[in-house]
């Protein structure tokens, strides 16, 4: 009987062996569904058509935005680092791939042994070689191979699938986040210029009304007192001004930093009342959100993560199968080392190992995986939960806004014809300098208001864009 055919035998014996212990039971996990509502609160209908499922270009339809956007998918630097750490993850999904295959390596030794002359190694030499020294020469192939019995590796394989996908989720997770802070960013822009031109508007009110008191305190029909009331408006208007420009400017390099690029001025060609984004728009049901938000996802495949550790885990616990083998040429001499057949050699050895005593370890190894599931279990969970009560916030940030801004808009209306009165009055001697400061004031205050709770409704839709799990695509 020939070496290959006892190989041969080794390897049939031990996987019989294995497929013998391989029948003891695995553990059983039940399956994680969440606890969503039918449908989100504040909704008058269960529509399954969602805002979400629009990309962000058929969202964000203002082309200067949509530049800027762009500009941050591809330069944020947050962004890139993400996605740099997707490509390391897919390289260790491409090597997990191989685990199931046997390690082959190549050695090549050459070793000179010289014993004492006086030791019976060194006599014994001296002897039958008829030299001091022994000459030992060795190239050969090792090859080792675990064999899958209880999916252990199929399990690390599991594990770096799901590392990959979760950085692959956190990528469009972050994605989703630069696209809003962008579109935040841009849209409390535009409310900047507005108030700074609402600002810019009053201030030539206030100089005005500066410009007729000192007249009428001129002919001796007002107090100083006046005057000076009047100059502190215009005085509190220039200072508001220069505080909306220094807004302004820090904005725009807020933005710049966002898409990645050195602080600079943002162009814009339209006004925050031209803006347009989707108004009478669907939230979609709780269960689609779900599988769209990458936040949620992500959390989702931690879970699935956890589930292999625990695999793995148990797998330590049972036997394992290991075969190695290796093969090549020996010779004592380095002249016939390459002899072939008399230099060929070979040995393959199949074992079975069972941990026995490891201190606890391995047990110890399985419950902690088992407890670290438990509390995946609550974070995925809770994302869910989280995830809910964002939509449900964005939805009623909005109807309340949408309100809010109609009431806005018609107190601005209503104080800018005080004004009028109020100046008319005023020259007309039938209203003192106060009422007319005071009517200015509250004109300004109002003007302002509305034009944040403008950018407050705009930024309350990209809210729920993205905590719908819109922006990523």
């Amino acid at each position: 009987m020939n070496i290959i055919t006892k190989i041969k035998e080794i390897l049939v014996s031990t996987v019989v062996v294995a497929s013998a212990v391989s029948c003891m039971p695995k553990l059983a996990l039940d399956k994680v569904s969440p606890e969503l509502p039918e449908t989100f609160q504040y909704t008058a209908t269960a529509d399954t058509a969602s805002v979400a499922n629009l990309e962000w270009r058929q969202f964000f339809n203002d082309p200067i935005l949509q530049g800027l956007i762009e500009k941050g998918i591809k330069n944020n630097y947050d962004l890139q680092i993400a996605l740099k750490q997707v490509a390391s993850s897919q390289e260790r999904l491409k090597q997990a791939k191989y685990m199931q295959y046997p390690e082959v390596g190549f050695g090549v030794t050459g070793q000179i042994t010289r014993p004492s002359d006086n030791s019976l190694n060194g006599q014994s030499i001296n002897l039958f070689l008829g030299k001091s020294y022994v000459e030992d020469y060795n190239a050969a192939f090792n090859l080792s191979w675990e064999a899958d019995i209880w999916g252990k590796i199929k399990n690390q394989q599991e594990v770096s699938k799901m590392q990959y996908l979760q950085t692959y989720e956190a990528t469009k997770a972050i994605q989703t986040q630069v696209v809003a802070a962008i579109a935040q960013g841009y849209y409390n822009l535009l409310m900047l210029d507005k108030q700074l031109e609402i600002a810019k508007s009053n201030l030539e009110l206030s100089k005005n009304t500066l410009n007729i008191t000192e007249k009428i305190w001129q002919s001796g029909d007002a107090t100083s007192l006046g005057v000076q009331q009047s100059k502190a408006q215009k005085e509190y208007t220039e200072l508001l001004i220069t505080q909306l420009e220094q807004n302004i400017k820090i904005q725009e390099n807020a933005l710049s930093i966002l898409v990645g690029e050195n602080p600079a001025k943002i162009s814009r060609t339209i006004e925050m009342s031209d803006t347009s984004l989707p108004q009478n728009f669907s939230a979609g049901l709780p269960a689609a959100m779900v599988s769209r938000r990458p936040d949620v996802r992500q959390q989702e495949l931690v879970l699935l993560e956890s589930n292999a550790l625990i695999g793995i885990a148990q797998a330590n616990m049972y036997p394992s199968l290991k075969i190695t083998a290796n093969g090549g040429v020996n010779s004592f001499r380095f002249d016939n080392w390459f002899q072939i057949p008399a230099s060929l050699f070979g040995s393959a050895l199949g074992g079975i190992t069972q941990p026995v005593f490891q201190k606890r370890q391995l047990k110890t190894n399985l419950n902690v995986a088992k407890i670290q599931r438990e509390k995946n279990v609550l974070a995925f969970r809770q994302s869910v939960l989280n995830a809910v009560g964002e939509v449900s916030d964005a939805l009623v940030s909005n109807e309340s806004l949408k309100v809010q801004e109609q009431k806005a808009s018609e107190q601005v209306n209503t104080l800018k014809s005080g004004i009028q009165s109020a100046e008319k009055l005023y020259k007309s001697g039938l209203v003192n300098y106060l009422e007319v400061i005071t009517a200015q004031g509250n004109s300004l205050q109002a003007e302002l208001n509305l034009a944040s709770i403008k950018r407050q409704r705009l930024s309350s839709i990209v809210d729920l864009y993205r905590a719908l799990g819109g922006g990523w695509k």
